[in-house]
């Protein structure tokens, strides 16, 4: 299920994706790039006569090329060459015509440079008129060497192609600056390479100016946030935050990318080391004279102490989290900070859950204090938390739904679209959990589908969020339910693109395409393929590891491990009471008793234990699975009993069940009617036997579908027989050689159609 928590990490550096970046000094300077971007306005401004469309595009490239990294002539001009031909023509003639000229070419242009734009009230106003004040303004302060310089380097850049190296001590301005910046490869050299890529030749390599720095920021710290596959690969971003504190170590927001950069890859010496700094750097950067009010350094104590505590609680570190939560609650209540405290309140429960704990007394005591406060944002997410406990303590479903309700209305209302991406993501959960597979598919689209309500920037849609690894795992399951394995792997494709294996979410798909692989190995028969699964599996649920190797083993007909294992699970789901694997390792228990010498007397107990568990907590699938269990205890009784059963739940299994629970469904439905026809009299014998041949031949399609052999092979041994006993010798015979073919093909597991499900 859908964790709820994940927005709960504080970020105190951004809003609504945008980095407070406090820059000490930093200033920009001129560089043959930025003359470049000049050339461009300047000929936009000039040239009258443009398609609108291409000055659209042109349009929308001016505010990425002015804060962005220095692109080199090549790249740059392939970049406009994409929004207007004509214009590429037109600057690239007046760059060649200064770097070819003269120094006076040069200066002429930025003495012309102004009366393009004295006309218009853009020019005072807008972005581009403050880039170019900018620009004349450094311009007119180089002195006759630094000018000269600076042409040389426009002749470089023109010739070569390539960006030339410019120290800080040249250009004399200040030695936090440096015009070498970014290149880009040239195979992202599109529209969209200016938010894509920020790499960099060693050769080039030096301080960014202040634009380029905060744009950086900026950009990396959104893409963390909302696409992080997008984001530039940890060690490159880190290469990069490690130059930028190398030339301004007093970078607070620097440091703080870093550490959400570290907690990419799980290293917790580097994020904690980096988020002490931040903090560290952010209460000393000036103006914070306040001990403990809403502004100053207190407050920076008190969020510093609490991201120290969540970052413990993401490794893992439930003791040190603990004390650090205890230590930022009493900093707050010192301050009277109520937002501060609310927000450690939340962690407070969410580590209690984490540890096993019951927390839904304090859920409940966060969910009214942050009502009281007005914070929707976290009493939404402590309805959540209420909602997904609930479930698996087996509350009705339609309690939790008109809580969803409520809260989603609550959700447009504010129009907080993460909030509703994990509200969708949880009911979907729910549904899959209750066994409605066609509720739990719509719940999936809905959210798959739904346009984001925040301002996306960068080219961003909210897609990489843990909601979504949810939601699109559940998919491939459902499908693989179905047998559509073409369409589990586009979707494990597009999960595999969209959360790489380094990534925070990338767990969940890793577990949900090996429980898949496992279930298909195990469907086709295929043991020695699902071995390794298991291995897996665990490696990355315990628990799921436990239950599927106790799968294994009794499908291997090595049932004194298999029950010892299924002993261990039991202990192990009673400790963390999830009542799911409870469930399941009942009836897996159940389905080792059929092959004890005690046979079916000892499993009814277990089936109906586990039948009583599953309706208390709402569980549709496993109560059908539990009943059908129960029909087959009873197959072979003559009162009919084990039929009823059978019918009862044949309904809900052909609408939301698997294709291989509907097989199987089918199958014991068939037995059923053949034990009946061996008791009934001889006028309504010939009936049921047919009926069983129908039912048979239904089952077969499910499993043809599935490709699943052993059950085929099952299902022509009792078509042979019942052929033969309706006296139907050829179709006896096709049946014969279809078992007969597939047996030889197939090892001998041990386990027959008579003890097996």
């Amino acid at each position: 299920m859908a964790s709820v928590h994940e927005s709960l990490y504080f970020n105190p550096m951004m809003t609504n994706g945008v980095v407070h970046a406090n820059v000490f000094s930093i200033k920009d300077w001129v560089t043959p790039y930025k003359i470049a971007v000049l050339s461009l306005l300047y000929e936009m401004s000039t040239t009258k006569p443009m398609a609108l469309l291409d000055r659209r595009r042109l349009n929308k490239l001016i505010l990425p090329i002015q804060q962005g990294p220095d692109l080199t002539l090549e790249q740059f001009l392939k970049i406009v060459e994409e929004c207007c031909l004509r214009m590429v023509n037109a600057v690239k003639l007046r760059l060649f015509l200064m770097a070819d000229g003269e120094l006076q070419d040069m200066e002429h242009f930025f003495t012309m440079l102004p009366n393009a734009f004295s006309d218009s009230e853009a020019f005072k106003t807008s972005v581009v008129g403050l880039f170019m004040r900018q620009m004349l303004l450094a311009y007119n302060k180089l002195s006759f060497s630094q000018v000269y310089k600076l042409y040389k380097s426009l002749q470089q850049y023109c010739r070569r192609g390539n960006q030339p190296e410019l120290s800080a001590e040249d250009m004399e301005l200040t030695s936090n600056e440096d015009p070498s910046a970014d290149r880009i490869d040239k195979d992202e050299l599109d529209t969209a390479s200016l938010h894509q890529s920020e790499l960099r030749s060693d050769e080039t390599r030096g301080p960014l100016s202040q634009k380029q720095a905060e744009y950086f920021l900026a950009r990396q710290a959104y893409l963390l946030k909302n696409d992080e596959n997008k984001a530039m690969s940890p060690a490159k971003l880190q290469d990069e935050l490690n130059n930028i504190l190398k030339f301004n170590p007093d970078f607070a927001e620097a440091h703080y990318l870093s550490y959400l950069n570290s907690m990419r890859v799980q290293d917790i010496y580097i994020s904690t080391h980096s988020l002490l700094h931040y903090f560290d750097r952010l209460i000393l950067s000036g103006g914070e004279g306040k001990s403990n009010g809403d502004e100053g350094y207190g407050r920076s104590l008190r969020y510093a102490v609490l991201n120290l505590a969540t970052l413990h609680c993401r490794f893992g570190h439930y003791q040190q989290a603990d004390l650090a939560l205890q230590e930022s609650i009493r900093i707050a209540q010192e301050a009277n900070d109520h937002v501060c405290l609310q927000h450690c309140l939340s962690w407070l429960y969410t580590l209690e859950q984490m540890k096993g704990s019951d927390s839904v007394v304090l859920t409940e005591d966060s969910v009214k204090i942050a009502a009281h406060f007005c914070l929707p944002y976290l009493a939404s997410l402590g309805i959540q938390s209420l909602v997904q406990q609930g479930a698996k303590q087996g509350m009705p479903a339609n309690k939790l739904l008109d809580a969803l309700r409520g809260t989603d209305i609550m959700h447009w209302k504010q129009s907080l679209s993460e909030l509703i991406e994990i509200s969708l993501a949880q009911t979907t959960s729910i549904w899959r959990m209750y066994g409605k597979s066609t509720m739990a598919r719509q719940q999936a689209q809905l959210l798959l589908n739904m346009n984001s309500l925040e301002p996306v920037n960068f080219g961003v849609q909210q897609n990489n969020t843990e909601a979504f690894a949810v939601t699109l795992c559940h998919l491939a399951e459902l499908h693989a339910e179905q047998g559509l394995y073409a369409v589990v792997s586009d979707i494990m494709k597009h999960l595999k693109q969209q959360f790489p294996p380094h990534t925070q979410h990338a767990k969940l798909w890793m577990l949900c395409d090996l429980k898949i692989q496992f279930e298909k190995a195990m469907n086709d028969g295929k043991y020695h393929l699902a071995d390794p699964h298991v291995t897996a599996i665990s490696a990355l649920n315990s628990t799921e590891g436990l239950y599927r190797k106790a799968q294994l083993l009794k499908a291997l007909n090595q049932t004194t491990k298999a029950s010892k294992i299924l002993k261990q699970l039991q202990q192990r789901c009673e400790k963390s009471k999830n009542t799911e694997m409870i469930i399941r390792m009942m009836l897996a228990s159940a389905e080792l008793h059929w092959d004890s010498a005690t046979g079916f007397a000892t499993a009814v107990p277990l089936l109906l234990q586990a039948l009583a568990l599953s309706r208390q907590h709402n569980l549709q699938s496993l109560t059908s699975e539990t009943l059908l269990h129960l029909a087959f205890t009873q197959c072979n009784c003559p009162l009919g009993q084990a039929l009823v059963l059978v019918q009862d739940v044949l309904e809900s299994v052909l609408a939301h069940g698997s294709l291989i629970d509907k097989g199987r469904a089918l199958l014991l439905a068939a037995r059923c009617h053949m034990a009946l026809a061996g008791a009934a009299a001889q006028e309504h014998r010939l009936t049921a036997v047919e009926l069983a041949v129908h039912t048979l031949d239904e089952a077969a399609v499910y499993f043809s579908q599935l490709d699943c052999k052993e059950r085929m092979r099952d299902i022509h041994y009792l078509q042979a027989r019942l052929h033969h006993s309706l006296g139907n010798i050829s179709q006896r015979n096709k049946c014969a050689m279809l078992f007969r073919l597939l047996d030889q093909e197939l090892p001998s597991s041990g386990m027959t159609v008579v003890n097996r499900l």
